[in-house]
């Protein structure tokens, strides 16, 4: 296994990482009616929770272990990831490893926060289903720069950080992220305890790029969530042959690109079986997964694909709002994974989970042809893309 250095915190941080959103579960009970009434109302959060289901430790325990034993020394997990039993079972396997060799990151639900003492009510709950005397890397949990004003700086917790830190309780402070990419430096400018930062970056969304070298510039590690794109990239394809005239497999090429980048610190795999933990263990045993010079062509001929393809949709947002709030970005979007990248079946799951109007609503009013910086004739697209996803 590949170590690289985590920041400025002095650990070094294995180049995969164990992502415990999907240890294997079993449904252990069907839901009655009375129970589906009474999660009706429910926020998002709060209706992951569902014990019909329950983990197999007899899977993920000796899965975790193996990770482990493969060099793995960077497990990720979170209050809600497993229906709310993600942290238990994580702290389970950890007492068969070594705990001062293993960094245990998990993550405190802003959706819980309303108050000052909630911080720290969350900790020691989470202390206690982890069954642990500290964690080594305690995130606020997919914070944007509204979460960050309203509640880590408006619940001052800042004192309550610092109180944890000095306590030894948490080694260290971090925060994932799922808002504006131009707010990172503010939120890192303004609460100076971040240790590291859990943020989405891939093949096909490298809108964290300069994020990722600010961050490192500024002594904190990046971990990489999403380094397979959620699964779009999990697929087989002709990617790796279009970029650079190798046959790498797609989900191979997608986690050589995350950690060809020098600066981040761990790609995070949302591990599931022993097979799928194999493959990304023999990328990351790799010293150097992609050359400089292969990073930048990689990321050049993406862009270069996209010019060259019959639809140069930039997904600028201009277009929007339709007066028939169809999503036309999204559907052009599905059609460039088709059309330029080859990613076909991915394609046609992105058009059938469209949540926009169909096209059949267009009414050529032309109202995005005229807002469209690259001129395309948006209405007359739509029907022709949607001709060919359709024959998919």
């Amino acid at each position: 296994m590949v170590y690289r250095d985590f920041g400025k915190t002095g650990k070094k941080i294995s180049a995969l990482g164990f992502g415990c959103m999907r240890l294997p579960e079993i449904k252990i009970a069907e839901m009655t009616e009375e129970e589906k009434r009474a999660r009706e109302g429910l926020s998002w959060y709060e209706s992951q929770r569902d014990d019909t289901w329950k983990i197999d430790d007899e899977k993920a325990i000796p899965l975790l272990k193996a990770a482990y034993d493969a060099g793995v020394n960077y497990f990720d997990t979170a209050q809600f990831y497993c229906h709310f039993k993600s942290q238990a079972t994580l702290g389970r396997a950890v007492k068969l490893m070594e705990r001062e060799k293993v960094m245990v990151a998990t993550k405190i639900p802003m959706a819980e926060v309303s108050e000052t003492a909630d911080f720290r009510r969350m900790l020691e709950m989470q202390l206690g289903l982890l069954d642990m005397s500290y964690i080594d890397f305690y995130h606020f949990h997919g914070i944007n720069k509204q979460v960050f004003d309203e509640k880590i700086m408006g619940f001052d917790l800042k004192k309550e950080v610092q109180k944890a830190l000095d306590e030894g309780i948490i080694k260290h402070m971090s925060f994932s992220f799922h808002g504006d990419v131009n707010d990172i430096p503010y939120i890192v400018e303004s609460f100076e305890m971040f240790s590291s930062v859990l943020l989405q970056y891939n093949l096909l969304d490298r809108t964290h790029e300069k994020n990722i070298d600010y961050l490192a510039d500024k002594g904190l590690g990046v971990v990489v969530m999403g380094p397979i794109a959620g699964g779009r990239l999990s697929m087989s394809s002709e990617l790796s042959q279009k970029l650079l005239g190798d046959s790498y497999s797609t989900p191979e090429l997608a986690l050589r690109f995350v950690l060809g980048n020098k600066n981040v610190s761990c790609a995070l795999s949302g591990i599931e079986n022993v097979g799928m933990l194999q493959d990304n263990v023999k990328i990351a045993d790799i010293e150097v997964p992609m050359t400089e010079e292969d990073f930048r062509k990689a990321a050049l001929m993406m862009e270069e694909l996209k010019k060259f393809s019959d639809l140069y949709c930039t997904g600028c947002n201009y277009c929007l709002p339709c007066p028939k709030e169809i999503n036309i970005p999204h559907l052009f979007n599905a059609y460039t994974y088709h059309n330029v990248y080859g990613l076909s079946d991915q394609a046609k799951k992105m058009w059938d989970a469209n949540k926009g109007a169909p096209v059949s609503e267009c009414s050529g009013c032309g109202l995005c042809n005229e807002k469209c910086p690259q001129q395309i004739k948006v209405a007359e697209k739509l029907k022709e893309v949607e001709k060919i996803i359709s024959a998919l």
